[in-house]
């Protein structure tokens, strides 16, 4: 039982060594520490059921009943009791999961940030891969087998990663899976007895043996060399010589965005949303303002040769007093306050909450929404915006051109202007910003000489559509096609404006859309929104949306951003300008563009079904059946055995002979019948072995070393005790059985399957209703059969693998060198 839990233990831990390649594609460190407590509750759940002589099936009952209630630890639904114990709410939820991790796997890219359902997908996996490690390492004693479970894991990361997984976790969970055979070798030589070498002495416990040793150094050898020789191939992606410089490359790298497309990260779960014809309602909102700005929900803020990406969030619970917005007492920027309620509907689920900028008050959110101040956004680790209804506080601010040239240039060494001003060295862009703002002396009007540039004037237009560029820059495709859609346009000022070196970023969330009744707007897919926000000294984050207006449905422009298509009729802080109908706001175009990838547009607005993709309760159904199915495999093979066997009697066939003697009448010949000895002595065979796989499916011992006679009296004494039809029926089939093995005529003419039947049914009467019910859908006697099978076949193979061995070894160096220096 020791050598069992310190087994279990280890498989455990290999298989959370197995799991190390997921680091690759997460974006933090949570799903290990979810994954190690799973784990855990799986390994203790096993050693808690072998601590009570628990059956093989009664552990995996049990490390499965301890998965669920890791899983519902960590993923509650709010409806569980003492916090562990799951309800028919919490397996609704982990549906829920499910469904929302397929929508996810097919948007996110690694590296991936840590969202509900893929934690839950993955702890999910983790623990499943736990579970059969475990049964096949300790219960079925095979941990060669273990290897492929844990190849499973790995799998997944080769599967989704971009470039090639890296070597160091691949070796960690090869390190595992060499410390699970290691193991459990070395408790199978201590249970037989002590190790010698091969030339008979005796080997201390401390000292390792010479086949030890070698299969250790082989070990080390092998997994060397399977990370080291993609390392060292060049035409393999990630391969060391390209990492050192060496290699053609691919013809699409320079500075700036070249090599692996950048795009923002910025939960692209439902980007395909924004090219959809279908409209779906995503948010509800009620303001008290009656033209507010765009609602906005999450920020990209990290420009780096891999294009914007989104920075991960920190902050305080939502719950706490929110900061109040800065420069409030200048003169020139107006702030008034208002208030908001917003209604998320069940087809927007993201870890991040549309709120308007500049929060100072929430209610209805739980301390697990974590409030940002330097994004301004609201955002949680463990729950999502799906049904989500809450009140919030917010001020708007408005801000006169005058103020605005007020702000001066931040310091060199300010935090933010080191962190924000950065961009890929492209001299195109360098070039065109320095043009533009040449002889403008304050920080706004360079940001606006860039932001008019994008005019129709300077002949950009929207297009849902674009040309692709053979300048091999996105952004220089960009700014020479002159054609794009929000995101290009947002991507593009953030640029140009960081190499003026002035802080600023990309903003994603809703425009305020036409669908309006009273205070309410009703925004959808269609206004999904990009736009860029400019930092000013003492002021804070000024928004500028360059995209043209008459694309963008609910567009909204200010005194200090006006339209610079149409600057006669602009108001502040009005002036909506609504697209034409059908007109996507933030659709991106029908083909891959590199700078169109540089801003992802999906924004965590999700259905569960996602565009043109197939529904996912097929997939559950089926899965279900096939579940069924394999479970009802035993039951249909014992079935289809039990009515073989009773066809024999069925379809027995009489001998018929013809011949002349007293009996033939009138010349006609008499008639013989006799029954073939060799069919009745099958069939007889056959009824026997009915009997004893029933016998074994009820659980009634069986003795294979008695005779048929001997076994019928023993079941008459003590399994069919006051029953004269099932005692006939019983001897019955013992003496037909006996006359088979040891007569030389069998027994014939006997209804042996009615006999059969007899005791099959006092049997079943006799046994309790869980035996039936085992009986019935896993019969015991099928999988004794199957267990048996197995192990013959293991045992062959390890004859086979011996003898080839034994082979081998006369040819082994060690043994040549010692015969040549005997002579």
């Amino acid at each position: 039982m020791t050598a069992h839990r310190n087994l279990g233990l280890v498989a455990a831990a290999a298989t959370l060594l197995a799991a190390a390649p997921l680091s690759a594609i997460f974006d933090r460190w949570t799903w290990l520490v979810q994954s190690i407590i799973a784990v855990a509750a799986v390994a203790a759940a096993a050693a808690l059921a072998r601590m009570l002589r628990a059956p093989l099936w009664a552990q995996v009952l049990a490390m499965a009943a301890g998965l669920t209630l890791a899983l519902t630890w960590l993923f509650p639904s709010g409806g569980e009791l003492l916090a562990v114990l799951p309800t028919p709410d919490t397996f609704a939820h982990f549906a829920a999961l499910l469904g929302d991790s397929v929508r996810d796997m097919r948007s996110y890219g690694v590296e991936v940030p840590d969202t509900d359902p893929l934690l839950f997908i993955t702890v999910l996996g983790v623990g499943g891969v736990a579970v059969v490690v475990d049964v096949v390492a300790v219960g079925l004693r095979r941990p060669a087998l273990a290897g492929l479970p844990m190849l499973a894991i790995y799998s997944v990361p080769v599967a989704v990663y971009v470039d090639s997984v890296p070597p160091v976790p691949f070796a960690i969970g090869a390190a595992g899976y060499l410390w699970l055979l290691v193991t459990d070798n070395v408790d199978r030589v201590r249970r037989f007895g002590r190790r010698f070498t091969g030339d008979g002495r005796d080997v201390d416990v401390w000292e390792a043996s010479p086949l030890a040793a070698a299969g250790r150094r082989l070990a080390v050898v092998g997994v060397a060399l399977a990370v080291m020789l993609p390392l060292a191939v060049p035409g393999m992606t990630g391969g060391l010589l390209t990492t050192l410089g060496g290699g053609a490359g691919t013809g699409t790298g320079g500075p700036g965005l070249g090599g692996v497309p950048g795009r923002v990260d910025l939960f692209a779960a439902l980007s395909g949303q924004l090219n959809q014809s279908e409209v779906t309602d995503l948010v509800k909102v009620t303001t008290t303002e009656s033209e507010p700005f765009y609602l906005r929900f999450g920020v990209a803020d990290e420009l780096t040769t891999d294009g914007f990406r989104v920075r991960s969030p920190t902050g305080s619970p939502v719950t706490r007093e929110l900061p109040e917005p800065s420069g409030r007492d200048l003169a020139g920027v107006d702030r008034a306050r208002h208030r908001a309620v917003v209604e998320v509907t069940r087809s927007l689920a993201m870890p991040l909450m549309p709120v308007y900028a500049e929060p100072v008050r929430t209610s209805d959110l739980n301390g697990n929404w974590l409030y940002d101040p330097n994004l301004q956004i609201i955002f949680s680790n463990r729950e999502n915006s799906r049904g989500k209804r809450y009140e919030f506080d917010y001020v708007r601010s408005t801000y006169s051109p005058a103020v605005l040239r007020t702000a001066g240039p931040l310091s060199a060494e300010s935090p933010l202007r080191r962190q924000q001003t950065r961009t890929p060295d492209v001299p195109e862009v360098e070039a065109l910003v320095e043009t533009l703002t040449r002889g403008e002396r304050t920080e706004y009007d360079k940001v606006r000489a860039i932001y008019d540039y994008f005019s129709a004037e300077n002949g950009f237009s929207y297009r849902l559509s674009t040309e692709e560029g053979t300048s091999g820059q996105q952004i220089l495709d960009f700014l020479g096609n002159k054609v794009g859609y929000c995101q290009q346009y947002a991507a593009a000022m953030a640029w140009m404006v960081r190499d003026a070196g002035i802080p600023a970023r990309v903003a994603f969330g809703f425009t305020n859309g036409s669908n309006r009744d009273g205070d309410t707007r009703t925004l959808t897919n269609r206004n999904l929104h990009a736009w860029t926000e400019v930092y000013f000294d003492r002021i804070g984050w000024v928004p500028f949306d360059a995209t043209p207006a008459y694309g963008v449905q609910g567009s909204t422009r200010s005194a200090w951003a006006p339209d610079t298509d149409a600057p006669e009729t602009v108001t502040p802080s009005a002036g909506a300008t609504d697209g034409p109908d059908g007109a996507d706001p933030s659709a991106g175009p029908q083909r891959p563009n590199q700078f169109e990838e540089s801003l992802d547009p999906g924004v965590a607005a999700g259905s569960d079904t996602p565009a043109g993709g197939m529904p996912v309760w097929p997939l559950w159904v089926a899965g279900i059946l096939g579940l069924l199915l394999l479970l009802a495999v035993p039951a249909l093979r014992r079935m289809a055995l039990r009515r073989r066997r009773g066809g024999r009697f069925a379809t027995a066939r009489p001998a018929v002979a013809a011949g002349g003697g007293p009996e033939a009448v009138a010349g006609r010949p008499s008639v013989v019948v006799a029954v073939d000895p060799d069919r009745a002595r099958a069939d007889a065979h056959a009824a026997w072995d009915e009997l004893i796989d029933t016998l074994v499916d009820y659980r009634v011992p069986v003795d294979r070393t008695e005779t048929p006679r001997a076994t019928a009296d023993r079941l008459v004494r003590d399994a069919l005790v006051d029953d004269a039809e099932a005692d006939s029926a019983v001897r019955l089939l013992g003496r037909a059985e006996e006359r088979a093995r040891y007569a030389r005529d069998p027994l014939t003419g006997e209804p042996l399957l009615p006999a059969l039947r007899t005791v099959r049914g006092v049997l079943a009467r006799k046994a309790g209703r869980r035996t039936r019910l085992v009986a019935a859908v896993l019969p015991p006697s099928v999988l004794q059969r199957w267990r048996t099978g197995t192990a013959d076949a293991s045992s062959r193979a390890v004859v086979r693998v011996g003898e080839l061995r034994e082979r081998l070894l006369r040819w082994s160096p060690r043994r040549l060198l010692a015969g040549r220096a005997a002579r």
